[in-house]
């Protein structure tokens, strides 16, 4: 019997996806650019990444603010909020006198940006419901993967000709078209504002209670500071000691299409592995990628990032769907806010902590840097097994629910993710 889908469900689908290529392009469109960066303001590689780690790390901070009062004013505001101021500073970045003011527009914009990542997760359960979650959520991932690589793309191509000030034109003038289209498709929130007011503290204490939520977070964390911080050096890597131009160089970032692909599979590896396997798996992979960049092979180099893209999106979209399926109703903004929380402040302490590293140690003790923070966050999984998570899969299929006792049972409400 074919299951019945909400008519708004393309719609909610297709406006996530177009506010994640929006926010997600915005915000790491410098990193292709900070080698221009660099040598015009005379940085080294560690200062040059702060325009990326300013504004993940203001994201960091307000993520958590903005999440509380989503609670109270509704998801869909945020969201529309977040994606139009993030453009309008987007706008205005290129006409920046000095590095400074440049840095406090990027801060701006990671404030502004922190309303998307922030609440989106709540807003999709919340719209489409707990069944087929990690599906629901691992096609909101591959949306901000689209964004992450046509972000970078679109800067590292421009930059030659129009430089990083050009470059980051061109990116805002991509975020402006998909906001718009954010902003005429999204949906309004099924639960009114007012039904989620109460609480919101008591929310946030059993957001941060919950050891399997906890986990969850370390993985964020760790995987994405990891992440962040060998593609924060790839660029000077790439185009200092292999030779390429800034434009070649930016085609490592069509990794990203791998990373869109793991993670929309995560539902897949879920029901297949469970969530504990899946994710230990990804940070496998992950570390795998990484140890493959060691030689100074540009093959090696560029199969070592698509390696690693892969295995971070999928244990990055499993662990956020774990998050949001273990969530209690009364904490799912809260658990939402405090997965973007770990994971932003991840990009923003390890890419500027990696980018330090590279600059004074070089290539090799990034990379055993990076593989050490892995494997911690794959400690915070494993750690898991003693309080009894042992094989927590996907849920089943829309139309359909297990009982306690194991059997399923047919709710053709239930709509698809």
């Amino acid at each position: 019997m074919p299951v019945s889908v909400r008519p708004e469900t393309r719609r909610v689908k297709l406006a996530v996806a177009a506010a994640g290529i929006s926010s997600f392009a915005l915000l790491y469109a410098p990193q292709p650019v900070l080698p221009q960066l660099a040598a015009q303001y005379h940085l080294d590689p560690g200062s040059a990444s702060l325009a990326v780690s300013v504004a993940t790390g203001a994201l960091a901070i307000a993520v958590l603010p903005i999440a509380a009062l989503s609670e109270i004013v509704g998801r869909r505001p945020i969201i529309i909020a977040s994606v139009t101021l993030s453009v309008v500073l987007g706008l205005l970045m290129p006409f920046a006198p000095s590095y400074p003011v440049l840095l406090v527009l990027r801060a701006l914009q990671g404030i502004a940006i922190a309303g998307f990542p922030g609440v989106a997760s709540a807003y999709l359960v919340e719209q489409l419901g707990k069944t087929g979650v990690a599906a629901a959520v691992g096609a909101m991932i591959a949306g901000n993967t689209v964004g992450g690589m046509l972000g970078r793309l679109s800067a590292g191509f421009s930059a030659e000709a129009l430089g990083w000030h050009g470059a980051l034109a061109v990116v805002a003038g991509v975020a402006l078209v998909c906001s718009a289209i954010t902003v005429v498709s999204l949906p309004a929130g099924a639960r009114a504002p007012g039904e989620r007011s109460r609480g919101v503290l008591s929310g946030m204490g059993l957001a941060l209670r919950r050891p399997v939520l906890l986990a969850q977070y370390g993985v964020a964390l760790l995987a994405m500071g990891a992440f962040v911080a060998m593609y924060n050096a790839a660029g000077f890597r790439l185009t200092g000691d292999l030779g390429l131009s800034p434009a070649v160089a930016s085609l490592v970032f069509l990794a990203y299409a791998v990373g869109s692909v793991s993670s929309s599979n995560a539902g897949r590896l879920v029901a297949r592995f469970g969530r504990p396997r899946a994710v230990l798996g990804g940070l496998a992979v992950m570390a795998s990628g990484i140890l493959l960049t060691l030689p100074d092979s540009l093959p090696l180099v560029v199969l070592g990032f698509v390696v690693l893209t892969g295995g971070f999106f999928a244990a990055h979209a499993v662990a956020n769907g774990w998050a949001a399926a273990e969530a209690p109703e009364g904490a799912r903004g809260q658990a939402s806010g405090m997965y973007t929380l770990a994971y932003y402040l991840g990009s923003s302490v390890g890419g500027t902590l990696g980018s330090v590293v590279f600059g004074h140690f070089g290539w090799r003790w990034l990379v055993g840097a990076a593989v050490v923070w892995l494997v911690l966050a794959g400690g915070t999984v494993v750690g898991l097994r003693g309080r009894g998570v042992r094989r927590a899969v996907v849920s089943p299929p829309a139309g359909s629910t297990r009982s306690r006792t194991g059997r399923r049972t047919t709710s053709p409400s239930r709509p698809t993710a």
